[in-house]
């Protein structure tokens, strides 16, 4: 008996050692964590990052190659076979260098507005969950398919009040099929300037090297700094000449139609706020709230409309209530976070607000061209918004009454996902190179040519038309996708549904890396 109660004794013993000990690693892990995060921040309870989830995880790895698939200029460390080095004397007719940056879609052009929001939005995903992406080996991946653009924005921004905003005429673009490599057609440029101004791209593009600074701050202080002075001058020119550039260049309304600028004015002064604590900026938005963010009314987040993007990142600031905001201008974010919930509640099935827009299978659908575009969006900030929710403690939103957690936001993000991956009426998957069975016969020039084919501008077409699928693999595209009774026609022609973009690229990458771990628990950049 005295040795069995000896025995329990020195158990009990050594428990409360483990207990001590795990306490002092805990206070270790909060004090690590407080080095770089905002200390007035509620820090969620440290615990294990979460298995890694090995669909997600793969499909990721996959959606990163698309951007080296879509690289314009001289290849670096190439891994993609079939693609080599092209438009190398982009932007040679004004002595600058433009031969970097990406391919809009299956064509060769480069369109400055939707390219900017890729960037902005691969630097957003980066920024909330960069830890996860280097667990998978993908952060310096995605970093340096970041740089490849901002590179490319920098150059484009050769004086204050001067953006070179598109590379190429898709009129005479669209008129060939041939390989980047190969292509001889000219290939003009077009700026917006003083004369000529377009705001929503000149804020877009201050909101990518806003968010880009940020990313780039602790590895490069000086590109850094060299982003963050160009999105000073593209907001203040932006916000000094307002006017639309679809207006005042028609021919891009073909293509990037713009709705209206205000919602790009607030995204960017959003990430200028972020990247300075510049409370200029915080006032900017609540000064200019009421007139232009559409308060209450829940909109789709795409390359054209930022308010729900730009609802949800006010969130955050609203939700951490850094002690460097006064309680007015905090309390002003509050119609931000009340019109982001509103989205939120929008998206979720069960919601008394639920939109209707959505194919049986579950999917939102908004829109025949591209439709993937609006439920990758939604679900990338569902993720986001469930995980700010998480760090800041924040139990539950109301939708009309009716409570959701973080974890009901995340599984309608996971849906989502899970319908890109395959898991839809049509056991196919839309990201190209995931999982058995997906689409063949993607609308994309370079990938429907074989790499040594000799090809010209018109006599390309063959390969168009031909009923063979494609030779090589755009692997990571992730496509138009389905219709809304949930069919998709695997045709070369097929645009609407067929065609990748990379600014699909950079919304699924970011919604891939929020669904990495198990554990929804992440800590949210400074």
């Amino acid at each position: 008996m005295g040795e069995e109660k000896n025995s329990k004794g020195g158990c009990l013993g050594w428990f409360l050692v483990i207990i001590v000990l795990a306490a002092i690693v805990a206070g270790l892990v909060i004090a690590f964590r407080s080095k770089f995060h905002h200390s007035d921040k509620p820090e969620p309870v440290p615990g294990p990052p979460g298995a890694i989830v090995t669909k997600y995880s793969d499909a990721l790895k996959l959606a990163m190659q698309f951007f080296d698939v879509q690289k314009s200029g001289k290849l670096e460390d190439n891994k993609i076979p079939w693609r080599g080095d092209s438009a190398l004397d982009d932007g040679s007719e004004a002595k600058l260098d433009l031969s970097k940056g990406l391919y809009d879609a299956g064509d060769h052009m480069k369109f400055g507005f939707p390219m900017a929001f890729t960037a902005t939005v691969l630097s957003w995903a980066i920024l909330e969950y960069g830890d996860q992406m280097a667990v998978v080996n993908q952060l310096e991946p995605a970093q340096h398919n970041l740089k490849w653009i901002t590179d490319f924005l920098i150059n484009a921004h050769p004086r204050d009040n001067v953006l070179y905003i598109q590379v190429g005429d898709p009129d005479l673009d669209h008129k060939c099929w041939d390989r980047p490599e190969a292509m001889t057609e000219k290939r003009p440029l077009v700026q917006v300037n003083t004369s000529i101004p377009g705001t929503e791209v000149a804020a877009e593009t201050a909101a990518a090297m806003a968010a880009a600074s940020l990313v780039f701050k602790s590895s490069d202080a000086t590109y850094s700094s060299t982003l963050l002075k160009h999105a000073k001058q593209l907001f203040d020119f932006a916000d000094k000449y307002r006017e639309s550039y679809s207006k005042n260049i028609p021919k891009v309304a073909t293509y990037y139609n713009s709705t209206g600028y205000e919602d790009e004015l607030l995204w960017a002064a959003s990430w200028l706020y972020h990247a300075t604590k510049d409370n200029a900026y915080l006032n900017y938005v609540n000064d200019n709230g009421k007139e232009f963010a559409n308060f209450g009314s829940p909109t789709w987040f795409s390359w054209d409309n930022k308010l729900a993007g730009t609802q949800v990142l006010l969130s955050r600031v609203n939700l951490f209530a850094s002690k460097e905001i006064s309680s007015s201008a905090n309390s002003g974010l509050q119609s931000y976070r009340e019109t982001a919930e509103a989205v939120i509640c929008g998206l979720l099935p069960k919601s008394p607000t639920a939109t209707t827009s959505r194919t049986d299978g579950g999917l939102i659908w908004v829109s025949e061209w591209n439709s993937l575009q609006h439920p990758v969006a939604s679900a990338f900030l569902a993720v986001i918004y469930s995980d700010y929710m998480l760090s800041s403690r924040t139990a539950r939103i109301s939708c009309n009454g009716h409570l959701y957690k973080p974890s009901d936001i995340r599984k309608f993000a996971i849906s989502q996902a899970d319908y890109v991956l395959g898991k839809n009426p049509l056991g196919m998957s839309f990201l190209v190179g995931y999982g058995d069975k997906y689409p063949q016969f993607v609308h994309h020039r370079g990938a429907s040519i074989p790499a040594n084919a000799k090809t010209g501008c018109e006599d390309g077409f063959k390969w168009l038309n031909s009923t063979k699928p494609n030779p090589n693999v755009a692997v990571g595209a992730l496509l138009g996708g389905p219709f809304l009774n949930e069919t998709y026609i695997d045709d070369r022609n097929n645009s609407m549904q067929a065609e990748p973009t990379t600014y699909n690229g950079a919304l699924v990458v970011g919604l891939l890396s929020g669904l990495i771990t198990t554990s929804s628990v992440v800590s949210s950049f400074t």
